[in-house]
């Protein structure tokens, strides 16, 4: 199978890091990889915020908590890199655009041997007074959206195998698909 392909299929997203933290190298370039994502008009809206500051990453996390409504949880599950994508508001695209470098960065990382997960309420972080306040004291500019944090480190547990995909996931038009 394609290595590209074979990532995209055996990736899953890691509820259980150990405390390691990967090297910067890998880091970077899983970075580089989201970097890539392909953006509407290749007006590369997003910015990643790599977040390895452990004093930083557990004040997200406790942000993350109180939005979901869980102040005693940890919505990173212990994993020791956030990855924060943000994107500008002002292109069509920033949602879209925002995705796809979240499925770069998630691809990468499982292809380097990382293990990652995509967490929830990035925009609700982002679109706070606080979470404003945060931007500018880190000298970011700009009206930027959370998309997602995507939590990388290395898997304390063995991931799930794939669900089976639902019968109608995809439809074929045309006679050539049929066959």
């Amino acid at each position: 199978m394609n290595s590209v392909i074979d990532a995209m299929v055996t990736r899953r997203s890691c509820r259980s890091f150990k405390p390691d933290m990967p090297d910067a190298a890998l880091i970077r370039e899983v970075l580089r990889a989201g970097s890539f994502a392909p953006t509407g008009k290749n007006w590369q809206s997003p910015i990643i915020l790599a977040v390895t500051d452990p004093v930083l990453r557990r004040k997200l996390s406790q942000r993350n908590a109180e939005i979901l409504g869980k102040a005693d949880f940890d919505p990173f599950f212990g994993a020791p890199v956030v990855l924060i994508v943000l994107a500008d508001k002002s292109r069509p695209t920033y949602v879209y655009d925002g995705s796809l470098v979240m499925g770069n960065l998630m691809l990468a990382a499982h292809a380097l041997g990382l293990a990652s997960c995509w967490i929830h309420r990035a925009k609700e972080e982002f679109d706070s007074a606080e979470g404003k306040a945060l931007l500018r004291q880190l000298g970011i500019e700009g009206d930027y959206e959370g998309i997602g944090h995507c939590v990388l480190g290395y898997a304390a547990t063995d991931l799930p195998e794939a669900r089976p995909r639902k019968s109608n996931y995809f439809y074929f038009i045309g006679e050539e698909l049929k066959k």
